[in-house]
């Protein structure tokens, strides 16, 4: 019943007649067992349009049934009762009742674990809606009854795997759910619990504001009771929204990072049936990996076949959705380096980013590593060629990846064995059906002759074809052959668009589309093809435009509907590679002047931003001096460190774009500040080839521009960044330059900085007395500047190195005035750091007393900020010294706290922890740490 009707005997189907026959067997399964008379049979079945001698119609249908019917009758008949007929049928036979019981069963038992297969097994028991080509009244009153029941027990599910932690992968669920829900709250509250739980807290309260805006100006209400609760739990960090952690919840992050599927898909069932065949391993490849390329020109919808697969498809890959956008052939910015993106795959994937290796050859291993045996999907979007895709490849068979490009990518068939999906127009018939989908049949039908000439000019171009149906749409009393008239005149004054690979004459397209907006939209659409980076945010939009965020939203809403932008995430707007194109095309006939101040002013923004970000993260680091933003730019606000970190994730492709975009058009400034912006994020994630990459080009434009001081900063930049990476000769290479341009500028602070850069160089080459000498230059440097937060660093590393060294005395010294003056400038950071070296002379001394309580005051600091690898590493020493106090329980105890946090987030010294609580005679003499940021 949930789906077409259907009757089968031993998996074989009854021939059960047409429709309207089907219609009643479809009415008593409805009803099973209970009595239904021949008046409600005739009403339910014709509804309004009842004809003459209906029963008789009727009684003749029912015979016909009964002898369909009879193979099965000791299972399944119909029965002729006093007042009508019934229809006898174990529950179970039936899907509807089965859908239900198994719901029942679900809701009645009290175990999360066990209630979730249930939801699962009911709700693969549909397969489509009750009576789909019936349309009376009890047909539609029950079939709007199911689809509500089939909702809720949605919703349970995902209340459910709420409830299991198995938030990561409900993601692309629910957000493809609230397109057909937009008002139900309780699906809101899902998808705003799943994003908290996945770390993403401003996109919660983000879908929480478009919600209640939703609610007000389309239905003028406000969020119930337990949505606003929900809201406030998120802002407070409640911590009753944070589930139980679990071993497989803990350990094994899904990343659910699938765009929404797209609206609209149309055709392409053949392309479906086959990528289905080449995924199942059956066309007649020996390797047993299922990878598959798409590939096709530009606009021809390689993405959202890709999309609309795997949205299909969600429930085959339990362990999660990778997606990364490798931007091959964007107009605006170069594609995505392996390193990038094998770091953004790494990070989606929770790896810990201490563990992660400096080389690419080694991070990709890692990657390899942590998808091995696992359900997963990888899909590489808009791949350049076969050696940018090479290395994102998963080794495990049980992962699969979808590969778009615009290039056959032969190179991986000959090495890889990956079969390929060839994308070419559509047809004719998909075209029109695309068409009549937007504008509806009487539309198309009324004037085939323009529909004919509209469709003749996109060429079978879903892309062309989709900007034409909204440009159609958003004006409902144009006539088509206006439209069509308008196309072909633009074709005539228009060369065709250069891509090289385009089906059809899209500038033509393009540039009616154009002409049809506002002028004000218009601007808006030309400079957004100025802005790097494969997105954009609505801030970023509104700086860039120099108008009011509440207008520039309208501008973009306005573009949105006409195709020629998607929001493919909240507050998020990308363009089509060729849309964009066309954009930077039009930006060019703006004035000279009016180009240099947008990007004047989107540079501003970035700049702006990222040094507020920046001073979250790093809050007792050097201020970066910076002139005033100019005017319309409205720079991001922050919460706090947790809001800035997650900004600079989202937005650090932009950033590096907006770097390309500040060299390529002189904004030389620009360049070296936000490099220096950058640093604390590069430094927190361990992006340590992007910091590096950003300090070279710095430095270049501090050449350019002659400032003496910010090429040592950036030679100072490049030394951190190498020592990283352990390129030690080049860091300590420039740190030399740093300090000695830094004593040609006079600035004894940043000869202070240079000093204990390359004491860390030497530190790392185990050159510990070369190492102390260069530190105590450094904090002499730091006390005439009375630079406080520079001398405290220094005072914690000379006082780990004297640890070092085995001269505890000296170390204790050092330590303790650290921690003094830690504590007045307010670093809880350093001053965790300095309590740990400070434990850790007291361990050497043998006084474990002591030791136990520095380690526990270190201990409280790094929890009250969640850093949970110091949390592992103080724990560990913790427990060495409970050992050497002769308290095993306590040491274990300690040792199994530290354990677990490190399985949690893959930390490396999982391992030893193990070996310490096997080895009852194991004893550690601790580590510590040092400190080394720019």
């Amino acid at each position: 019943m949930l789906g077409d009707v259907g009757a089968y005997v031993d998996g074989k189907a009854l021939d059960l007649g047409h429709a309207q026959q089907r219609s009643v067997l479809a009415v008593l399964l409805a009803e099973a067992r209970r009595t239904v008379s021949a008046d409600q049979l005739v009403d339910r079945i014709w509804g309004e349009g009842t004809p003459q001698r209906a029963k008789g119609t009727l009684y003749s249908y029912l015979s016909r049934l009964r002898g369909v019917l009879a193979v099965a009758e000791d299972e399944c008949r119909i029965a002729r009762r006093p007042g009508g007929y019934a229809l006898l049928a174990a529950p179970d036979s039936v899907d509807l009742h089965r859908f239900r019981a198994l719901v029942e069963q679900a809701r009645a038992v009290g175990e999360a674990s066990v209630a979730a297969p249930l939801f699962d097994q009911a709700l693969g028991e549909w397969r489509g809606d009750f009576g789909a080509s019936c349309d009376t009244p009890w047909f539609g009153s029950v079939r709007e009854g199911l689809r509500q029941e089939r909702l809720a027990a949605l919703l349970d599910r995902y209340e459910t795997l709420l409830l299991l932690g198995r938030h990561g992968e409900l993601l692309a669920e629910l957000f493809t759910l609230v397109e057909e829900q937009p008002f139900n709250e309780r699906l809101a509250g899902h998808i705003m619990l799943a994003l908290y739980r996945s770390g993403r807290v401003a996109d919660a309260l983000t879908r929480y504001d478009v919600f209640r805006r939703r609610l007000a100006e389309e239905l003028g209400a406000d969020p119930g009771p337990q949505l606003r609760q929900l809201h406030q739990q998120i802002l407070t960090a409640d911590l009753e929204l944070t589930p139980a952690p679990t071993p497989q919840t803990a350990r094994h992050p899904v990343p659910a990072h699938l765009p929404a599927p797209p609206p609209r898909f149309t055709g392409r069932t053949h392309e479906l049936d086959r990528l289905a065949r080449l995924l199942d391993g059956r066309a007649g490849a020996g390797d047993p990996r299922a990878i598959v390329a798409i590939t096709g020109p530009g606009g021809i919808g390689k993405t959202w076949l890709a999309l609309h697969w795997a949205h299909q498809h969600l429930r085959d890959f339990p362990d999660g959705q990778l997606y990364v956008n490798l931007r091959g052939f964007d107009p605006s910015a170069e594609p995505v380096p392996v390193a990038a993106a094998i770091r953004g795959l790494l990070d989606a994937l929770g790896a810990d980013p201490a563990a992660i290796p400096s080389d690419v050859e080694g991070q990709a291993g890692l990657y390899r590593s942590l998808v091995a045996g696992k359900r997963l999907l990888v899909l590489l979007d808009n791949a350049r060629d076969s050696d940018q895709v090479r290395p994102l490849l998963p080794g495990s068979p049980t992962c699969t990846a979808l590969i778009t490009s615009r290039h056959r990518l032969t190179g991986l068939a000959a090495t890889h064995g990956i079969r390929a999906l060839g994308l070419d127009v559509l047809s004719e018939t998909e075209a029109r059906t695309l068409l009549t989908r937007h504008l509806g049949d009487h539309r198309v039908a009324d004037e085939p002759a323009a529909a004919h000439m509209l469709l003749d000019r996109c060429g079978g171009l879903p892309l062309a074809v989709s900007i034409l149906s909204a440009r159609a749409v958003a004006h409902p009393d144009l006539p088509l052959s206006a439209l069509a008239e308008e196309v072909e005149e633009a074709a005539t004054r228009l060369d065709a668009l250069d891509t090289g690979d385009v089906a059809a004459d899209l500038r033509a397209v393009f540039a009616s589309s154009y002409r049809a907006l506002a002028a004000d939209v218009a601007k808006t659409l030309s400079l957004l093809g100025l802005a790097p980076g494969p997105d954009i945010s609505v801030p970023a939009a509104a700086s860039l435009t120099g108008l009011p965020a509440p207008r520039v939203r309208d501008h973009l809403r306005t573009l949105q509907a006409a195709h020629l932008l998607q929001q493919h995430t909240p507050h998020r707007h990308r363009m089509h590679d060729l849309v964009r194109l066309n954009a930077a095309e039009q930006a060019e006939t703006l004035p000279t002047d009016h180009r240099q101040s947008a990007r004047h002013r989107l540079l501003d923004f970035c700049l702006h931003s990222a040094c507020a970000a920046a001073e979250l993260l790093d809050p007792h680091g050097d201020r970066i001096a910076r002139p005033d933003p100019r005017p319309g730019v409205t720079p991001e606000a922050f919460a706090d460190e947790e809001d800035a970190l997650r900004w600079f994730t989202v937005e650090h492709p932009f950033l590096l774009g907006a770097m390309d975009l500040a060299r390529a058009f002189g904004f030389d400034s620009h360049v070296w500040m936000l490099a220096q912006a950058l640093e604390p994020f590069f430094d927190y994630r361990g992006h340590w080839r992007d910091w590096a990459d950003t300090q070279h080009t710095a430095l270049l434009a501090a050449q350019r521009l002659g400032e003496l001081t910010w090429q040592a900063d950036a030679h100072r930049g490049l030394g951190a960044a190498y020592t990283q990476i352990k390129r030690l000769d080049d860091g300590h290479t420039h740190y030399q330059h740093a300090l000695d341009l830094y004593g040609r500028a006079g600035e004894r602070l940043g000869q202070a900085h240079a000093y204990r850069g390359l004491s860390w160089v030497f530190v790392e080459q185990d050159r510990l007395r070369e190492a102390l000498v260069h530190n105590e230059r450094a904090l002499a440097l730091y006390r005439q500047a009375d630079h406080r937060t520079g001398r405290a660093k220094s005072l914690n590393n000379a006082g780990w190195l004297h640890a070092m060294l085995g001269e505890y005395e000296h170390s204790l010294d050092y330590c303790t005035e650290a921690v003094e003056l830690n504590q007045k400038s307010g670093n809880r950071h350093a001053e965790a750091g300095a309590w740990d070296s400070l434990g850790y002379a007291h361990h050497h001394l043998g006084s474990y007393a002591d030791a136990v309580n520095c380690y526990q005051r270190a201990l409280d600091l790094v929890r009250g900020f969640g850093d949970r690898c110091g949390e592992v590493e103080i724990l560990s020493h913790l427990g060495d010294s409970h050992g050497a106090r002769n308290a095993p329980d306590l040491a274990r105890s300690v040792w199994q706290q530290a354990l677990r946090i490190a399985d949690e987030i893959d930390h490396t010294a999982a391992d030893e922890l193990r070996k310490k609580l096997n080895d009852s005679d194991y004893s550690e003499t601790g580590d510590g740490t040092f400190s080394h940021s720019p």
